[in-house]
């Protein structure tokens, strides 16, 4: 039997009398699909294998929908003109009938077969065997075929091959749906990554813009703490100074932890300090004038001496301190006093806030260094859960570590970081 292509879209005309420059081009979405299958790196040897197996000379996967028939990915060795893109008249193929009845069509000889011995497909494109199943995605969607041709007859009419067929069709839809939930994963990640900078660039537009308003309040506190004022009078300016103090620590946490996401972590000048001791008993008097009614013990030692500086960016160590000190102060027991011990080891630099109070349970300790953790949150606890995160960069910028230790009703966290220099 001669090898004959019916009027289709490969011929001048087709079989509606329309050239191929009438047709009309491919959507988009369709030529998505195309591209689909054409990532599914297994997809050729696919092909490779039912032609191999079966005999048949031509394979292909094809997108079928309920207007069109379209070409993703073919074998051809009969020369039958298909490549992938290429379209078929959709009424003209027998994966129309497929789509629409759901069922496998396999044929071994179409000159002998009861059902299409007179069918027109065969006859337009000069095929006597034949075989194509459906691809079905994991949620039921229809997708396509898994066709084979030949004009020469073919034993694929059997379970083996029919299996072979469905084994591979599945496969494909699996690997499409992985695509699909893959594409889907990588846009929400891009979208939430967006939205992660929105937020962050608005947090540090907010904390640079709240700056100055605050340093107004603050000043004028200051400057109505030096005139001589009523008990009532002096209390509430006490209250404003306090609050601006607060608030000033937690605008510089936002705008360090802006910089921190958005600059890729945050600076430290390190150089030798030696009045680091002395800053850093200055950060404990702020802290201690905030918190009256505590009691806070400050204590610097060094094993050696005399010790040698400490190199470190002073700014950013007393930042630390003042941290994890408002933290002892916020979550410690108010009748206990919170200890700073500070100075220089034989291994370097170490720094330590205790306080007494609840035991932090380990799962808590997990979490405690991420931003806007909370830790034990209590109701009406204030602040926004980066001062540990913020000590934690800030530790890592000296190439430093930041622990925590909490048991039997103690809580110690200390900050440690290499030699000191000579």
């Amino acid at each position: 039997m001669d090898w004959v292509l019916g009027d289709c879209e490969y011929c001048h005309v087709d079989m509606n009398g329309a050239s191929n420059q009438d047709r009309e081009p491919t959507s988009a979405p369709l030529h998505r699909d195309v591209a689909a299958i054409a990532r599914i790196s297994v997809v050729q040897k696919i092909l490779e294998v039912i032609c191999r197996t079966t005999g048949l000379g031509f394979s292909a996967i094809a997108r079928v929908t309920d207007g069109q028939w379209i070409a993703c990915a073919v074998r051809d060795e009969i020369s039958f003109g298909l490549e992938p893109g290429g379209e078929l008249e959709l009424q003209t193929t027998l994966c129309h009938e497929v789509r629409c009845s759901g069922d496998v069509i396999a044929i071994d000889h179409v000159e002998t077969d009861q059902k299409f011995a007179d069918h027109q497909t065969p006859r337009m494109y000069g095929f006597q065997s034949y075989i194509s199943v459906p691809i079905r995605l994991p949620d039921g969607t229809f997708f396509g075929t898994l066709c084979a041709i030949d004009p020469k007859p073919a034993i694929v009419n059997t379970p083996d091959v029919i299996g072979m067929f469905t084994l591979f069709a599945d496969l494909i839809a699996q690997h499409l749906d992985g695509q699909t939930r893959l594409t889907a994963s990588e846009t929400a990640l891009a979208v939430e990554r967006e939205t992660a900078q929105f937020r962050e660039q608005f947090m540090a537009v907010l904390g640079h813009d709240l700056r100055n308003p605050l340093a107004a309040i603050r000043s004028g506190a200051d400057i109505l703490a030096l005139d001589p004022l009523d008990g009532e009078t002096a209390d509430v300016v006490s209250i404003i100074q306090r609050s601006a103090s607060r608030m000033t620590s937690l605008i510089e946490n936002v705008l360090d932890f802006a910089r921190g996401r958005l600059g890729g972590g945050l600076s430290a000048h390190l150089k030798p300090s030696p009045k680091l001791s002395g800053h850093l008993q200055q950060v404990v008097t702020e802290l201690q004038t905030s918190w009256p009614a505590r009691e806070i013990n400050y204590e610097w030692r060094n094993d050696d001496q005399p010790a040698p500086p400490v190199s470190c960016d002073m700014g950013r160590v007393g930042q630390l301190l003042s941290n994890l000190l408002a933290n002892a102060l916020t979550h410690g027991d108010p009748a206990s006093p919170v200890w700073v011990r500070a100075g220089c080891r034989s291994n370097g630099f170490e720094l330590c806030v205790t306080n007494h109070g609840p035991t932090i349970p380990p799962t808590v300790q997990e979490h405690l260094f991420r931003p806007f953790a909370r830790g034990t949150a209590r109701p009406g606890q204030e602040g926004l859960g980066l001062g540990l995160y913020i000590a934690t960069e800030i530790a890592r910028a000296h190439d430093g570590s930041l622990t925590v230790q909490s048991t039997a009703g103690e809580t110690c966290f200390t900050f440690r970081m290499g030699p000191t220099e000579t």
